[in-house]
């Protein structure tokens, strides 16, 4: 078995403020600044709240070998109600909770761990092992 999976405690041993790293945070910032002013003059931000994160959620659950289509997605999510598809299921919970996350980031500016763990047992069900 290997080690690689194995968290090392907090704070690492090694410095991680290198000089590199440093100069890539730099341009970090000032792209995310960039964004967040292009994303000023979006005229309906729920286009970006809605859309992203059932994409994002559709290609994290095909690494999770639950795949479905953008157009099951999409109708899905206009027909909450009468969802086929488990797969669409899955990926509209997690776009809800990821949905849900960033409503509370917007809110305090901050998550914490209980955050995350009251969106996934609202989104999943229990927290299990």
């Amino acid at each position: 078995m290997s080690n690689n999976n194995i968290l090392q405690p907090l704070p690492p041993k090694r410095e991680v403020e290198t000089k590199a790293i440093l100069k890539k945070l730099v341009s970090a910032h000032r792209y995310l600044a960039e964004l967040k002013g292009i994303s000023k003059t979006i005229p309906n931000e729920s286009i970006l709240l809605y859309t992203l994160p059932l994409l994002e959620a559709k290609d994290s659950s095909a690494v999770e070998n639950i795949i479905t289509t953008h157009d099951e997605i999409y109708k899905d999510n206009l027909f909450e109600n009468f969802i086929s598809n488990p797969a669409s299921k899955e990926v509209q919970r997690y776009a809800q909770a990821t949905r849900e996350g960033f409503k509370q980031l917007k809110n305090k500016n901050f998550i914490i761990f209980n955050s995350f763990a009251a969106l996934f047992v609202e989104s999943f069900g229990s927290i299990s092992n």
